[in-house]
């Protein structure tokens, strides 16, 4: 049974994740911290194979088992919670990427990085292709991605 470390996996996304991966005979360990996440969106996920693990990616990230592969999602991703904290919104996107992409390596397993349409800023293209650079304002309120 492959096993996955989902960071961010009690967020919207991430649970939905976490679920695909369990329905897909995955074993599941989600880390999170809870800050803009609820457990109610794990309620459903109550299975042998998953493990949720209360942590701030913030800091070290160790997992005692063997990984295959580590999705990183873990993010403040509401601007109303970017704009509130935007110190920690870059140490999630900084150090949490760093601690994720630490794990990934340290147990040899892929890694997925999830990121955000706001790295776009304000598009002037709806759909933004791949080629599209973005219109962003580093000094907006959006600049934490920006940067």
């Amino acid at each position: 049974m492959p096993t996955a470390v989902v960071t961010g996996g009690a967020g919207f996304l991430g649970s939905h994740l976490c679920e695909y991966l369990l329905g897909k005979g995955s074993r599941v360990i989600c880390v999170d911290n809870l800050e803009t996440s609820s457990l109610e969106n794990l309620e459903h996920l109550r299975d042998d194979a998953f493990l949720f693990c209360n942590h701030d990616v913030v800091e070290h990230l160790e997992v005692s088992e063997s990984v295959d592969v580590v999705y990183h999602l873990a993010a403040l991703a509401s601007p109303i919670d970017y704009l509130r904290q935007p110190l920690h919104s870059l140490k999630v996107g900084s150090y949490g990427t760093h601690h994720a992409l630490g794990l990934a390596k340290f147990k040899r397993a892929r890694f997925l990085l999830a990121s955000t349409s706001e790295v776009y800023g304000d598009p002037q293209v709806h759909p933004q292709p791949e080629s599209y650079w973005g219109n962003v304002n580093p000094i907006g309120p959006r600049g934490v991605y920006d940067e």
